[in-house]
């Protein structure tokens, strides 16, 4: 029997350098695009998912990630004293279960792969998604959803990806494909920052994944790679052969909100998606365009 998804990693120990001097005291992940949170984003495109175990690999000075996803027992009652109730429900949708929300420090900054295998504890023996925050997916179907729906179909490994100019491949961990329907593309290889002219392919893994827990068999051996860091992408290249192993061309736009301009765009994007808020936007957008 195919184990289901129902744990997710949120690597989120990072300095948030590229936004300082914003992120000296708000960790990056807690930026809001409109009123939430581009972490809050995320765990709410996982929960669309099924997912029930929500794991945060986080860092010094990273409290704030903690309290915003706690109950908040003043707050709470504070605005169902005053009628709150359209506020007091928003607050209560960030807020995770008890028994439900797990914390553990990545204490040294090593690359993705040792922020993932920080949560091997909690994940155990079972099958995962990884969801990068400053990856935000817009569609009409959350993207980690479809990822799921794909692994109920093939089970294994699966990588969200896109296509890039090639160019820019020296930036991702990019596909070297052995079969491609369109959809799902079955992979034979995985190569961390190609330069364009060695990229196998233009598929470029974005900052959604969803792996066997094999992968930390690999990431115990604390291997540096591109970076002179533990890279995920290398472990995640050794189950090739072992396991099912495909990339998915998800429906919907991803923006990268680690790139301050590409952080404007999808707040833009975000806000003409909402109907409480998506006609003054354009009247104000006329103004500047």
């Amino acid at each position: 029997m195919r184990k289901p998804v129902r744990k997710v990693v949120f690597p989120v120990a990072g300095l948030g350098t590229r936004f300082l001097p914003a992120t000296k005291a708000i960790p990056k992940e807690m930026l809001p695009l409109v009123d939430r949170p581009l972490l809050q984003h995320a765990v709410e495109e996982a929960r669309a998912a099924g997912i029930e175990d929500f794991v945060f690999v986080t860092g010094r000075s990273k409290r704030a990630i903690e309290d915003h996803f706690d109950t908040d027992t003043e707050l709470n009652r504070t605005l169902e004293e005053r009628g709150k109730q359209d506020a007091l429900d928003v607050v209560r949708d960030s807020e995770i279960a008890p028994g439900r929300c797990f914390y553990t420090r990545q204490q040294v900054p090593l690359g993705l792969g040792h922020a993932v295998w920080c949560a091997r504890a909690v994940i155990g023996n079972d099958p995962f998604a990884i969801v990068l925050p400053d990856d935000f997916v817009q569609g009409d179907t959350p993207c980690l959803k479809q990822m799921v729906d794909a692994y109920n179909e093939v089970g294994g490994n699966i990588v969200a990806v896109v296509d890039v100019p090639r160019e820019r491949t020296s930036s991702y961990g990019i596909l070297d494909v052995e079969k491609d329907d369109g959809r799902l593309a079955t992979v034979r290889g995985l190569v961390e920052k190609p330069k364009p002219e060695e990229a196998p392919s233009t598929l470029s893994i974005i900052g959604r994944y969803i792996l066997q827990p094999e992968v930390f068999d690999h990431l115990e051996k604390q291997q540096r790679g591109a970076g002179n860091e533990i890279q995920l992408t290398d472990a995640m290249a050794k189950l090739i052969g072992t396991q099912p192993f495909h990339g998915l061309r998800f429906e919907g736009t991803r923006y990268d909100c680690g790139d301050k301009v590409g952080f404007i765009e999808a707040t833009l994007a975000h806000a003409l998606r909402r109907p409480d808020m998506a006609d003054k936007v354009r009247d104000m957008l006329r103004k500047y365009c």
